[in-house]
């Protein structure tokens, strides 16, 4: 081994990425082969449906929260609204995320809703309507998680980019006062 070489990064949290692959996988290859086992479309549906909501429940809960730092959920409000809600760690947190959980992260929630997407496309073609449905539910619960945590993201820079702001205004506030009381 090279001493000049810099480290190679590993994964800093190995099971919760096993499992964020794992629910996914079981899902897709349990759709896929279960042609092959099973004649009755109740069986494949319930359980591809369960496997995808223990997928959708792992990440929304588990690996949202430890890969990347991000946390969602959706209320409805007094009159009747959907508010989505947000938690992110604070940003120097967020910067000390490991890169690889992070980008096994993104990356497996998009290639599963697009291996969904394919899927839906296929069954489309063959007309098989009622996969089309195992393939809706699944692909929605999918792009829940995207929609929730690219939400999450994007409200955690806009928090950290008004801390700056804000940080930066009362410093230079604070700053001119100084300067003011000195003449």
């Amino acid at each position: 081994m090279d001493p000049n070489q810099p480290p190679v990064e590993n994964y800093a949290n190995p099971k919760t990425c096993l499992f964020h692959v794992l629910f996914k996988g079981a899902a897709l290859a349990f759709y896929i082969l279960s042609a092959l086992f099973f004649n009755s479309f109740v069986i494949i549906f319930v359980v591809t449906v369960l496997l995808a909501a223990l997928d959708f429940w792992v990440v929304k809960n588990v690996s949202g929260r430890i890969l990347v730092g991000l946390r969602w959920w959706n209320e409805i409000n007094d009159l009747g609204e959907s508010v989505w809600k947000f938690e992110s760690l604070d940003q120097e947190s967020l910067a000390r995320m490991n890169k690889k959980d992070s980008w096994l992260f993104w990356w497996t929630l998009y290639l599963a809703a697009a291996a969904w997407l394919v899927l839906g496309i296929f069954s489309l073609i063959r007309f098989q309507a009622d996969y089309l449905l195992v393939v809706g539910v699944c692909l929605s619960l999918n792009v829940a998680n995207i929609i929730g945590f690219t939400k999450c993201k994007k409200d955690a820079k806009k928090q950290f980019q008004q801390f700056a702001s804000q940080t930066i205004a009362s410093r230079f506030q604070s700053t001119v006062q100084s300067a003011f009381t000195l003449v």
